[in-house]
This record gives structure tokens, C-alpha cells and sequence, in this order.
């Protein structure tokens, strides 16, 4: 006799068929646990192939603002591609593109009105490290090409942005010999360290071509927070020594942190900054660096050579930009942020009671980012399949447990995910 509860627990045909095919990212594949097969998702659910629904704590890497399979970005992504899925954008222009751009320089403060696409945060970062470099080039100053980066950031895996990234678990230290150097310092969050940084500039301004951080949040490099004058003295020293300042917005864009943009809170707008992530809601791979008009004008020449030669094959996608014009429609027409206020609120009411659990070092909350910092985890797969066992979707990295939820999460849906944190990291699950 067939064991019908076997039969509907197998995974289905196209898993098992090509998982042996598949290289995953972050994971040591001979040891790395199996991912979990994904059917179908809605709102703030992932549904597996055998019929389980996790509620998704980390919206698919903090793209998926509005929820999985919102209607009204669908539909726009539907209709493009009835017109045109993708068109080179080397000698032609077509419509989403052209409003999105618009409608981003409308948003971003100051004069951040020249938006260059790609299609990935770390190829934006890219960009944005050629762009400032080239800026000086163009102008006609040398040996401007090294970076002031910081101690804890992350920017991406692709080479440009492992060179400026400063994450303390050492995945980028294996290409030390591929990577060129960059000066790699404390963020000035007090006197001392933007001291230090104030006599850095001093000395090496004239090697340095800009300063790239994360704005308020350094995401993959452990979620930790900064305060707003952290960023107004980084635009104070930028004035200062005549270098260019990035803000990488990748993961703070799009209402992550409170405000529209990370940069709102210390009004502060940076010479160029890069956007991802939430950009299309979490349906299509996009990238955005946008640069202000001094950086622009650089550029502006009746030279071929002073031209910005980089050019992604999918440049300006169609199909994603319609995706991400309907996702700024959703933040003009329902109250996003105040979602993210109530999130925060939730959050911080949710996680206190991990304050003072054995071996958790600290819990933060900053608009819809809920972090439980520990002093260590020793088994991060056996932590993430015990929150899978609760029936959600957690993916703690390093030493941090966190939350990213849609800013359109329902209020029980929010509280099952902080009761099981709580309720693991207490021992109850």
C-alpha cells in the first residue's frame, strides 16, 4: 500500500530534478542544509511545496516593501509586457525608464537629478565608485582613486564593492590580493573617531576620491545603527577636503528606516547616491545611481573620452521599471510610512522581552528593521529550521537575529514573528 502522507511530503519532480544542478549562494554546498521548496507567495506568506505557509520576516532580502504579488504592481508588469518587455537602452529611450527617472529626481533631496540604471545594488556601487573616480579624472586632477569606506559596511560581492566593504566576518578577506586598497576606518559616531577621520582626510585628500556608507544602517555587516550626525559630519569632512560623498541606499531606500530615504533624517544629501532592493517592490531586479549636477557636469563634454563608458545589457528593463513606477505609486496612494511607524512600535513592544535572555547582547529597533544582536550563534541552520518549525521565515546571519518585515504585514502576523524569536531564544519552542 502506498503512503499517501510519504507521496504528498516528497518534493516535487522539478526540486529533486535540478537542485543537483544549482550553485547556492552563501553556503557551502557539500554541508548546506536544502533549501526550502517555494510554490506560490501572497502578501507576507511564502507557501511551500508541501503545503506549509511561513510568514516571511525578511520580505526576500528587504525587497518586497508592499508584500509578494501586490495587484497593482502585477497588473503594470503585465502590461508591459504585452507592449515591450526590454528594449536596449544604447540608442533608444522608451517610457518607464524615462518617468521613473523623473519621478526619482522629484523624490531625492537637493539636486540628485541624473539617474544612471543597472540592474543590481553592487553593479550600482560599481558605478557610483567610477563615476566619483572618473569625476576627477575628467576634471583634470590626478591620483584621486582611493575610498574612505567604514569598518562594519557592506556594499555588495562583485570586486569594486568588496574593496570598500568592511565586514568583520572576513567573507571578502579571501580576495585581499585581487581587491585594490581603500582606507577602511571607524564610522565618526564621537569625537574621537571623526577626529581620526578629520586628520586622515587631512593627510590623504589629495589620493581620495570620495566617502561611501550606508546611511544610518549597515545592513549585511551586522545591522547596526548609527545616529543622524554621523552623516552631517561625513558631509561637513566631504565640504571640507573637496571629496565626493556616496550614500548607499541600497538597503535604507524606499521607507526602510522611517523616512523616505536614510539621508531625510540628518538632512543631508550626498553627491551621489545608490538605490535597489525595494525599488520594484521586490518583483524585478533594478539598480539606480543617481548623481547630483556637479558630479554631472564632469561629464558633460564635447570630449568622447569624458563619457561614462558602462552600459548593463538590461539597462533600464522595462518590464522593471513599469514594476518599480507602480511601486512609488503605492507609496503616493497608501500610507507606507506610517505603516513603518506602527511596524516599529510593534517591534520594539515585541522583541523587549529578549533584553536580558541569556547570551543576547543587545535589541534595537529602527523603523521596520527589529535586530536581536547576540553574543554569538553557534548553529545559525539549526536556528533558522526552529523558526521554520514555528512557521516562519527567519535567516539570522553572524551574530544577529532580525526583522524586515512588508511594511503591509498584518499586526498578528508581526507579533507571530517577534513571539518566535522571543519564544525560541527563551527555550519554550
Amino acid at each position: 500500500m502506498v503512503d499517501d502522507t510519504s507521496k504528498k511530503n516528497a518534493p516535487p519532480g522539478w526540486y529533486a530534478g535540478g537542485l543537483e544542478y544549482i550553485w547556492l549562494p552563501y553556503a557551502q554546498m557539500k554541508t548546506a542544509t536544502p533549501p526550502l521548496a517555494v510554490v506560490r507567495t501572497q502578501s507576507a506568506r511564502i507557501v511551500l511545496a508541501d503545503g506549509r505557509e511561513l510568514i516571511d520576516g525578511v520580505a526576500s532580502w528587504w525587497t518586497a516593501c508592499h508584500g509578494y504579488n501586490h495587484p497593482h504592481i502585477r497588473q503594470a508588469v503585465e502590461r508591459q509586457m504585452a507592449q515591450m518587455p526590454h528594449v536596449m537602452f544604447g540608442g533608444l529611450a522608451h517610457e518607464q525608464p524615462l518617468t521613473l527617472a523623473k519621478r526619482l529626481a522629484a523624490l531625492l533631496p537637493g539636486d540628485l537629478t541624473r539617474v544612471f540604471f543597472s540592474d543590481s545594488g553592487s553593479v550600482a556601487v560599481e558605478v557610483a565608485l567610477k563615476m566619483a573616480m572618473q569625476y576627477w579624472i575628467n576634471r583634470g586632477v590626478k591620483g584621486r582613486s582611493q575610498f574612505v569606506a567604514f569598518k562594519g559596511g557592506y556594499h555588495g560581492d562583485t570586486t569594486g564593492a568588496m574593496a570598500v566593504s568592511g565586514s568583520e566576518d572576513g567573507m571578502h578577506a579571501l580576495f585581499a590580493g585581487l581587491l585594490p586598497h581603500h582606507h577602511i576606518v571607524a564610522l565618526p559616531a564621537d569625537d574621537a573617531s571623526a577626529t581620526a577621520l578629520d586628520a586622515l582626510l587631512a593627510q590623504r585628500a589629495g589620493d581620495i576620491a570620495g566617502i561611501i556608507v550606508e546611511p544610518l544602517v549597515q545592513g549585511a555587516g551586522g545591522m547596526k545603527f548609527h545616529e543622524p550626525e554621523v552623516l552631517r559630519r561625513l558631509r561637513a569632512l566631504a565640504d571640507k577636503y573637496d571629496v565626493l560623498l556616496i550614500f548607499d541606499e541600497i538597503f535604507t531606500g524606499f521607507g526602510r528606516t522611517g523616512t523616505m530615504f536614510a539621508c531625510e533624517a540628518a538632512q543631508v544629501t550626498p553627491d551621489i547616491v545608490t538605490l535597489s532592493k525595494a525599488l520594484t517592490g521586490g518583483t524585478l531586479g533594478l539598480a539606480a545611481t543617481v548623481a547630483n549636477r556637479k558630479v554631472f557636469e564632469a561629464f558633460w563634454s564635447d570630449d568622447p573620452a569624458k563619457a561614462l563608458m558602462h552600459g548593463p545589457s538590461y539597462m533600464a528593463n522595462a518590464l522593471a521599471c513599469a514594476a518599480a513606477n507602480a511601486s512609488l505609486d503605492l507609496f503616493e496612494r497608501e500610507p507606507r510610512l506610517q505603516q513603518v511607524a506602527t511596524i516599529s512600535a510593534a517591534l520594539a513592544q515585541g522583541l523587549e522581552p529578549c533584553r536580558g535572555l541569556r547570551d543576547v547582547k543587545d535589541v534595537r529597533v529602527m523603523g521596520a528593521i527589529g535586530v536581536v544582536e547576540m553574543d554569538r550563534i553557534g548553529d545559525r541552520d539549526a536556528l533558522r529550521a526552529r523558526f521554520v518549525d514555528e512557521g516562519v521565515f527567519i535567516r539570522p546571519f553572524g551574530n544577529v537575529i532580525y526583522l524586515t518585515p512588508a511594511f503591509t504585514i498584518a499586526a498578528d502576523e508581526l507579533k507571530a514573528l517577534t513571539d518566535a524569536i522571543v519564544r525560541v531564544l527563551s527555550g519554550r519552542a
